[in-house]
């Protein structure tokens, strides 16, 4: 669905595969009405909930069938002592990128195991200090809120479509006390990634 015109962003937050079902709970930045439409004509769609967050994003869980080829990819990573460690990312071109941690030679194991038509690319080897997940939990509430914010009005959008004053008025506060978040949550996020 990701490289649907309707999708501008998709990602998976969190999942539950158990060999005979899978249930994912995606956040979707885009067209809800064309999302839906289209999830009504994926035979592989067994059911799905939807919770509108506003007229541009929502949360969706969905229950897939458990094909041949879905529990080709799923079980290998499913297996042993490996986590995926949310969040998940969908790219429009169907790419799609996760961190999994647990031991070197489990997670060699599972990346030979894929048999489905998959290209595996290790993008970095590291700890779970450099996931998404550890960098979001580094962020205080309020910094999540703010960053969440600019992203939603297109402060960080390449070209900028918004400024720092828009964040500010979104949030109801002076652009210094956004500029100041945005700026300590920047911080954070790119310490947590480089340092």
């Amino acid at each position: 669905m990701a490289e649907s015109a309707f999708v501008e962003r998709a990602t998976a937050i969190q999942w539950n595969y158990t060999g005979d079902a899978l249930g994912i709970l995606h956040y979707v930045v885009g067209d809800p009405d064309a999302l839906e439409r289209a999830m009504q004509e994926i035979p592989e769609v067994l059911g799905y909930d939807m919770e509108r967050l506003d007229e541009r994003s929502c949360y969706v869980y969905v229950r897939d069938a458990t094909t041949d080829s879905l529990q080709e990819m799923f079980d290998p990573i499913s297996s042993g002592g490996l986590v995926v460690v949310p969040p998940i990312e969908y790219a429009a071109d169907g790419t799609v990128a996760f961190s999994m941690f647990g031991p070197d030679n489990e997670i060699q194991t599972a990346i030979e195991n894929v048999s489905v038509p998959v290209d595996v690319t290790i993008e970095s080897v590291g700890g779970l200090a450099g996931t998404a997940a550890a960098v979001e939990t580094r962020l205080t509430d309020r910094q999540r809120e703010v960053v969440e914010t600019a992203i939603e009005v297109g402060y960080y959008d390449v070209p900028r479509t918004a400024s720092q004053e828009d964040v500010a008025a979104e949030l109801g506060c002076a652009p210094s006390t956004a500029a100041e978040h945005l700026r300590k949550a920047e911080s954070r996020m790119l310490r947590a990634q480089f340092a």
